[in-house]
């Protein structure tokens, strides 16, 4: 993952209606939801559903399935995994040099 990708992801999810989408889906599992019932979950229009669906899409943090006439979305869990990863991955990675910087509280 890059700075460019996390960022946009990261902005998807800074919308609270995209927020509670993500979130629905993820607590959903891997089966995901059809439109109809992540719809009736979130109690929004369809066509707002639709844009705040298709920008999750656009920052592969959701995929969908065609299953006959029901679309199903689904968290795409590599996607969470490496922008939480992105966040995580070098944390406190300078800890040890700015413990080196700081004088002792003992001195």
């Amino acid at each position: 993952m890059n700075l460019e990708q996390a960022a946009r992801q990261l902005e998807s999810l800074g919308n609270p209606t995209r927020l509670q989408i993500y979130r629905t889906l993820v607590r959903a599992g891997h089966a995901g939801l059809p439109v109809g019932g992540l719809q009736e979950r979130i109690g929004i229009a369809a066509s707002t559903l639709s844009h705040h669906l298709k920008r999750l899409v656009e920052t592969g943090l959701v995929t969908q399935e065609r299953q006959a006439t029901t679309l199903i979305c689904r968290a795409h869990y590599p996607a969470m995994d490496a922008l939480i990863g992105y966040l995580a991955d070098e944390c406190c990675a300078d800890a040890a040099c700015a413990a080196l910087a700081e004088p002792s509280a003992a001195s």
